[in-house]
């Protein structure tokens, strides 16, 4: 190669390196990377790298960055949403209760129940935009009111809070099939990701959300109609929640009104992991689901490591900070290259 066609190259090169660093899924991806190749490396034998190892965290991560990608949206419009995790029970419990108590046929339960996510994301996001209430204060009423109403209306018409789903064949095979021992809302999350990577790197509407977040009075007077997009980022989230609580419903053939606490926190936890900022108008959705996998790939390794699992809780803390501070240097270096 000519020393002119070398310093093309490396030029190439040196434009191509700020933009790779700009990505906000870069730090996050090295730190999987990192994360993974320690387990690897520590579960050596163990099979925690075999086809069904890879399937265990695969599984824990998909139903968990389905919801995450919605939440890692809306959070870059500058929102919060607590109440996932009970939109997640309601929805498990009335598919259940549907199902089985009333003998409603699971085609018709599960529109419905995806229909009533619908409406309590619409009037979450109807309330932020019309009170200025912050969305943390919001959604932590609705989390507590749909969690109260799951509880007592499932004891009201079943006198017990975990209910059988009746399902069948078809429904089962699209929200709980398996393919070895890989479960289908891996192909769902993968969905997920991409739907949300279009709609963020492609469309007005994802440099809406950017814009929102980033200075909601500058979106405002640009023409973006900010109230419009966080009311439809709400309902995402909700819709998102139902549809795993579905999912888990049809594949455990069992609704629980206490099920989908664990998300409310574990959620917004992983967006902050994949490069999403906490004050909104950064973040992407491949970035949000690689934190998914990291939180995956850490909850299943440590029990392959056959280590104490008394130190589960504060191995994982570590971890995920480190993953954390990882993904900030990378944000920072962008930032500075800018």
């Amino acid at each position: 190669m000519s020393t002119q066609h070398s310093g093309e190259a490396i030029s190439a090169g040196l434009i191509n390196i700020p933009h790779l660093l700009r990505q906000p899924e870069t730090g996050v991806l090295v730190a999987f990377f990192c994360v993974y190749a320690f387990f690897a490396y520590f579960t050596s034998g163990t099979g925690f790298v075999s086809i069904n190892g890879t399937a265990g965290w695969l599984n824990l991560a998909s139903q968990l960055g389905i919801i995450a990608v919605a939440i890692g949206m809306l959070m870059i419009s500058g929102e919060f949403d607590l109440s996932i995790g009970s939109v997640l029970g309601v929805s498990s419990i009335a598919i259940g209760v549907g199902t089985t108590v009333f003998g409603v046929s699971i085609w018709l339960m599960v529109p419905a129940v995806l229909a009533f996510s619908l409406l309590v994301g619409f009037i979450n996001g109807m309330i932020v935009v019309r009170t200025g209430l912050p969305s943390f204060i919001v959604t932590l009423a609705t989390l507590f009111s749909l969690a109260g109403a799951a509880l007592g209306l499932s004891r009201l018409f079943a006198n017990t809070t975990t209910v059988s789903v009746v399902s069948d064949n078809y429904s089962a095979l699209i929200f709980a099939g398996k393919f070895g021992q890989a479960s289908v809302s891996i192909l769902w999350w993968v969905a997920a990701t991409a739907i949300g990577t279009f709609v963020l790197k492609k469309t007005v509407f994802g440099n809406w959300i950017y814009a929102t977040g980033g200075n909601i009075t500058a979106a405002r007077g640009a023409g973006v109609p900010t109230s419009r997009v966080k009311i439809v980022l709400f309902m995402a989230t909700a819709f998102s929640a139902s549809l795993v609580g579905i999912m888990q419903a049809i594949e455990f053939n069992s609704g629980n009104a206490a099920n989908g606490q664990g998300y409310v926190f574990q959620a917004p936890i992983v967006a902050v992991i994949g490069g999403v900022l906490l004050g909104g108008g950064y973040g992407s959705a491949l970035g949000v689901s690689l934190g998914a996998a990291i939180y995956g790939v850490i909850s299943v390794a440590i029990f392959y490591t056959g280590w104490n699992t008394d130190w589960v809780q504060l191995f994982l803390g570590m971890l995920l900070l480190a993953a954390v501070l990882t993904n900030n240097y990378f944000r920072q270096l962008a930032l500075s290259n800018s």
